[in-house]
């Protein structure tokens, strides 16, 4: 146990001697003093981890004291001791960021949990977490191996999720290392079973299969717009994990309740173009495109043109349901933009449906591969979540939602894919026209080698556009991207570490939904 170091402040410190003989025993280091001056003095000239403060002192008193300590050192954590149960000294003492608050007559245990609570709770949290994981680690092992179903992988990657939380927080990140490889593995066996069952899903009416992009709107939204409850809000946060979805969770449920979480599958490519327009317009790509011609934009490098219809594709969906509702459809893609639907909030309430699209993820993932500062800011998954959550701590989106929750509307948070941080190259040739991403590719005379690689030599089949006759589908599996063969290393060396989407791994394919009512 590290060597912890304690200042107890207490006009009666004689009387406290068997507490303190304890503490020491439990190998505490613990100075006493018997005045607030004195206690100020000490923390201003010596370094303590802990302070036990009373509150009434003759002279400084405990809360005079311990303002005065939070101004010398703010992080210095103090628990104030006192025989007085008044609310307003409670209050007060919280308010001034107290770390716990006893009241006397002391009991030993009593001081011995406050101090470990403070004190070891990292160390005992860590080692908790490590053993649960470790209890846990068989569990998942044999299941994933096991021949199992898309809800049970859903399960599996939500269990995957929750022991990545945990041993975020986790001091020792000795099991980093094996979750890691764990989640490698499994990632590897999604991939298997997606090639295995992805093509029966689109095309065999008796197959078990998930609920996907194109079916979204008509099974989760549009039943609950027909309850003709409170205005719904479905916000769609382009390119958000499930793993960036627990994290900013926490930050809605003072003023939502959850009602469902239920994630669901993107359909391939797991890109914007075609899982977002399958959401907002029912249909799968090729569908698009036969029954919407004015609509469907065919060419992927036209970044601008993709999903300038979104719009118009929902509007054809919600009168082809005949839901018969007032809806407003918005797309944020600046913080300016952000503020103006908040500013206009009045006129949402108006309608049983608004669609938001917040495309702030998706820049981020994006401005990854681009700029410096942000490579640097977001090494790994782990500072991805900490930006994504620091975002929408100060972006509009939260500022809307508390709105939401005041008026008593409902909320549903979602989004199209996910992406995953690439870390091996695979060789692909290609013309000209070939498509940009590096997670999937289209076109004619693909040259490339299988292994890694989900093949779809028959783009009917997968319900998407043949451009050409011979025209195929590549998509990248697990953490591969795709890099050609001129300037290779340059090409492997800029685009390693970056998060791309378009092809098949639990985090682009397994995405949050999330239904949430008003507090």
């Amino acid at each position: 146990m590290q060597n912890y170091s304690i200042l107890w402040a207490d006009d009666e410190i004689d009387l406290l001697k068997p507490h303190i003989l304890f503490l020491k025993n439990k190998g505490y280091q613990v100075t006493p003093v018997n005045s607030g001056a004195d206690a100020l003095e000490k923390v201003e000239q010596e370094k303590f981890d802990l302070v036990f403060l009373d509150e009434m002192m003759p002279g400084m008193t405990g809360l005079e004291t311990l303002q005065q300590i939070k101004l010398v050192r703010p992080t210095l954590p103090v628990v104030m001791i006192t025989k007085s149960e008044e609310e307003h000294i409670m209050e007060e003492a919280i308010g001034s960021k107290i770390a716990d608050y006893l009241i006397k007559p002391l009991n030993p245990n009593q001081i011995l949990l406050s101090v470990k609570k403070i004190l070891d709770n990292k160390r005992l949290v860590t080692e908790r977490t490590n053993i649960g994981y470790q209890q846990d680690f068989r569990n998942l092992a044999m299941q994933y191996n096991d021949r199992i179903g898309h809800e049970e992988w859903a399960d599996i990657y939500k269990k995957l999720i929750f022991w990545e939380l945990e041993l975020d927080g986790a001091q020792d990140r000795s099991m980093a290392e094996v979750f890691g490889m764990q989640k490698s593995e499994a990632n590897a066996t999604f991939c298997k079973f997606v090639m295995d069952n992805y093509e029966d899903w689109l095309n065999d009416p008796k197959a078990d299969k998930p609920l996907m992009s194109h079916q979204l709107m008509r099974k989760k939204v549009f039943p609950l717009v027909e309850q003709n409850a409170a205005p719904l809000f479905f916000i769609l946060v382009d390119n958000l994990r499930y793993d960036q979805w627990k994290i900013i969770e926490p930050l809605l449920t003072d003023f939502f309740t959850v009602e469902e979480e239920s994630p669901y599958y993107s359909i391939l490519p797991t890109t914007t173009a075609f899982a977002r327009n399958a959401i907002f317009s029912g249909m799968l790509p090729s569908e698009m495109e036969k029954r919407h011609p004015d609509l469907w934009v065919n060419d992927e490098n036209d970044e601008e043109g993709l999903n300038n219809n979104e719009d118009q594709f929902l509007k054809r969906q919600i009168e082809q349901a005949r839901l018969n509702t007032k809806f407003s459809y918005h797309k944020i893609l600046n913080t300016n933009q952000g503020k103006s639907l908040v500013d206009n909030f009045s006129n949402l309430m108006q309608n049983g449906l608004n669609v938001i699209v917040y495309n702030f993820v998706d820049m981020l993932s994006h401005a990854r591969t681009d700029m410096a500062m942000i490579k640097e800011l977001a090494p790994d998954e782990r500072a991805y979540r900490s930006i994504t959550r620091s975002w929408f701590l100060h972006s509009p989106l939260l500022e809307l939602v508390r709105k939401i929750a005041e008026k008593g509307g409902r909320l549903i948070i979602t989004t199209d894919h996910g992406m995953i941080r690439v870390q091996k190259p695979a060789k692909i040739v290609g013309y000209r026209e070939t498509n940009t991403n590096l997670r999937y590719k289209q076109g004619k005379n693909l040259g490339f080698d299988e292994n890694h690689l989900f093949v779809c030599r028959k783009p009917e089949r997968f319900f998407l556009p043949r451009i050409n006759v011979s025209t195929a589908y590549v998509f990248t599996l697990e953490d591969y991207f795709f890099a050609y063969p001129n300037n290779y290393n340059y090409y492997v060396n800029y685009y390693r570490d970056t998060f791309q989407h378009g092809g098949v791994s639990l985090e682009e394919v397994i995405i949050p939904f999330a239904y949430l009512t008003s507090k």
